[in-house]
């Protein structure tokens, strides 16, 4: 049935006189038009094989990489100094060097935060004691001489702090109830507003873009930091608003489908998913511009912290809910609503109707003969009659309303 589904779908999308057009004109009209020319619904095997193989690599890789995560998740000692030294810039490489000469192992990560004179080193390590902490801060005194807010190589301007692994934890478990408790609701309205396939759809859609922003930062090694949960979350506000647009098109498209003859419903949705193509690539780029703003400033201005880590997860997350919204979860929608007999019935009757044409217009071909003059004739009125018919006005013309102020008289 799916293959007879993609028959249909190509029909109408490519073997029309409209989508043969279409196939001549350049890709951003195409996109601007929306006339149904990208078959995406009649290609969707291809799809579900890019999406099963990219969330079996993101699965594969959170169960056995795991996850690269902060201090605030495992616990730990964190130090951190100016980045001006009394003989020059601190690197990271000379802070972790003078880490290693206080205690003889190396810290977990050493970065550089902030820009200019409020630039920072941090060192990270698992939890020390008080002496540990000690020596490590006499250590990098004693080799880098940071310099406090006197502008003289101060100790005092090296702090440390003691991160719990349950404040991460906590963190994790809010994020899950958090989640949980949107995906009820979510589901709740989307059955109401629309339909249960649609809710069902969208909430698969919802979960694929979890999954693969997640997996991607566990086959890059980005560090999970609270930031990274909160940013998580706010993406799939985003990654459903596509969603929900594509649908309600498609809702508009399909009202009382199953009395026509037309189109099919995988076709209908396919021409839903081109008109609003253009938007969805518009609204995309225009949600992704401050995001990549933040990650620039972020980076580049004020180093690594919590501002990057949240546009880190958001422009992940906002590729993988645009990707998803358009080519998964409308295939998705058709192929659940082509497992209702109505929709199949209606379909069948579609390409009867699409049959019956094309029989018709053979037989014509076949009786019309170019060569007898009075079948050329017959063809050429029936031509010119259909044109003259197109073309004539109204038998009852329209009344011609009276011009000037009646005057009460009638006239002789």
């Amino acid at each position: 049935m799916a293959d007879e589904l993609n028959t249909e779908t190509a029909t109408s999308t490519g073997a029309t006189p409209a989508a043969k057009k279409a196939g001549k004109e350049s890709v951003f009209h195409r996109l601007y038009v929306g006339t149904g020319a990208f078959d995406i619904v009649g290609k969707r095997k291809r799809w579900y094989v890019f999406f099963a193989v990219l969330v079996l690599v993101c699965l594969a890789s959170i169960g056995i990489r795991g996850f690269n995560l902060g201090i605030e998740f495992e616990g730990g000692t964190q130090i951190q100094m100016p980045a001006r030294g009394a003989n020059g810039p601190i690197t990271t490489d000379a802070a972790k060097r003078a880490f290693a000469d206080a205690l003889g192992e190396q810290s977990e990560s050493a970065q550089t935060v902030g820009v200019g004179d409020a630039a920072t080193v941090q060192l990270r390590s698992s939890t020390l004691d008080a002496d540990q902490v000690a020596k490590v801060k006499q250590s990098l005194f004693d080799e880098l001489k940071p310099i406090g807010s006197n502008g003289q190589p101060s100790a005092q301007a090296i702090s440390d702090s003691a991160v719990s692994a349950s404040w991460g934890q906590e963190i994790s478990k809010q994020a899950l109830i958090a989640l949980a408790v949107f995906m009820v609701l979510v589901t709740v309205f989307l059955a109401i507003y629309f339909e249960k396939w649609m809710a069902i759809t969208a909430l698969i859609a919802l979960v694929h873009d979890i999954l693969v922003t997640a997996g991607i930062y566990s086959l890059v090694g980005f560090e999970v930091t609270p930031a990274t949960v909160i940013g998580l979350l706010t993406i799939l506000g985003f990654s459903l608003y596509d969603t929900v647009v594509v649908f309600d098109k498609v809702k508009e498209n399909t009202r009382g489908i199953l009395g026509l003859t037309r189109r099919t419903y995988a076709e209908t949705a396919n021409l839903a998913l081109n008109q609003t193509l253009m938007r969805s690539i518009n609204t995309s780029v225009i949600a992704l511009l401050p995001v990549l703003g933040l990650l620039v400033v972020g980076y580049i201005l004020l180093g690594s912290g919590t501002l990057q880590d949240l546009a880190l997860v958001q422009l992940t997350g906002m590729l993988a809910g645009v990707i998803s919204s358009l080519f998964l979860a409308t295939p998705l929608l058709v192929d659940f609503k082509m497992r209702d007999p109505k929709y199949q019935q209606q379909a069948d009757r579609v390409r009867a109707r699409r049959a019956s044409q094309a029989r018709k217009a053979a037989e014509r071909e076949e009786d019309f003969d170019a060569g007898d003059d009075e079948a050329l004739g017959a063809e050429l009125r029936k031509e010119k009659a259909y044109a003259a018919a197109a073309s004539v006005p109204a038998r009852t013309p329209k009344a011609q309303p009276r011009r000037g102020r009646p005057s009460g008289k009638r006239k002789r």
